[in-house]
């Protein structure tokens, strides 16, 4: 006689339930990531090509620097938009392909404010380019997060690439008798910020890549600075404009997003020149805003691009929308 032994239907599904269980178990001892994707974002501007680069993010505390306000601002404003202080602000530079050169327009800080930053290069190589291809460089300004990328431990990251600056900012930065006059700091006009701008251009001036210019004539077809001045003397901004399109790259006429578009007359602590930055972001965001610019930021969370609508008391940040590329 043949005996027929089955498992009892709800020893089935507990031994199912337990695999499952199993699988979860297993999954989740995975270790945590961490990063999120590299850091670019591509999107053409009539023939031209831009490629915003992140160096990275780092947490500021910006009631400490933010001025012409008050903390209680402050916490209000950060906490309307689901922040708070010390906030972790983006350090952004865009990357122009005009089809015939490649540049830069500001390098991010490099390795100077520790592992946070210092990632665009990287992120340059996951976007397709390298950093030996670039063809020129162009600076807003002088402050270390901008330049801080050119180099590091003294040798050129860019060792083929004529790096432009404004000669108001350049001869600033780099004087001794400036810098002799300076209190003791590294933030804003203050002496390590003329030490560091020194060693980090030393490199280019040696090897005579280092070129000054004046005014606002057009650095190559298409590619204009225009001055703004205030966050630092000779502070700048570039128009770039293709078949009618154009995009402001406008350097650090803005720090805090969620605090200076709505209320643009908040200033930071380390302008050169407060008042004169001041009334230089009011003047472009009203620019920009009439003529429906569109604009990219070195502070503006990344990847730091889009458009600004004026409102009552102030000004609405619109980003770009996402286009995952055609």
């Amino acid at each position: 006689m043949k005996y027929r032994h089955s498992i009892p239907r709800f020893l089935v599904y507990a031994l199912a339930a337990m695999c499952l269980l199993l699988q979860c178990v297993a999954h989740a001892a995975a270790p945590l990531a961490r990063t999120s994707a590299p850091g670019f974002y591509r999107f053409m501007l009539g023939d031209v090509e831009i490629t915003a680069l992140n160096d990275g993010s780092l947490e500021l505390p910006v009631d400490q620097f933010l001025t012409n306000t008050t903390p209680r601002k402050i916490a209000r404003a950060l906490a309307e938009n689901y922040l708070e202080s010390p906030l972790e602000t983006s350090y952004n530079a865009f990357l122009v392909n005009t089809g015939s050169k490649l540049v830069l327009i500001d390098t991010g800080a490099g390795g100077i404010f520790g592992p946070r930053l210092g990632k665009l290069a990287v992120n340059m190589q996951a976007s397709g380019y390298t950093p030996s291809q670039v063809d020129e460089i162009y600076i807003t300004h002088m402050h270390v997060d901008h330049i801080g990328g050119l180099t590091t431990d003294g040798e050129m990251n860019f060792a083929n690439a004529i790096v432009r600056v404004n000669r108001r900012e350049l001869d600033y930065w780099l004087s001794e008798a400036n810098m002799g006059k300076a209190p003791e700091g590294n933030r804003g006009d203050q002496k390590g910020t003329y030490r560091r701008a020194m060693a980090i251009m030393a490199p280019y001036i040696k090897a005579g890549r280092l070129r000054a210019f004046d005014g606002e004539q057009e650095l190559r077809p298409g590619i204009a600075p225009y001055q703004s001045a205030g966050h630092t003397p000779g502070h700048v901004g570039y128009m770039i404009e293709s078949r009618g399109n154009r995009l402001m790259v406008v350097g650090d006429i803005i720090h805090v997003a969620a605090i200076q578009f709505a209320d643009p007359t908040v200033r930071v602590s380390f302008d050169s020149d407060s008042l004169q930055a001041e009334k230089e972001r009011v003047s472009e965001f009203n620019r920009i805003a009439a003529d429906k610019t569109l604009f990219a930021a070195a502070h503006v969370p990344f990847p730091g691009v889009g458009r600004l609508r004026a409102e009552q008391h102030g000004f609405r940040w619109i980003p770009v929308n996402y286009s995952a590329g055609k």
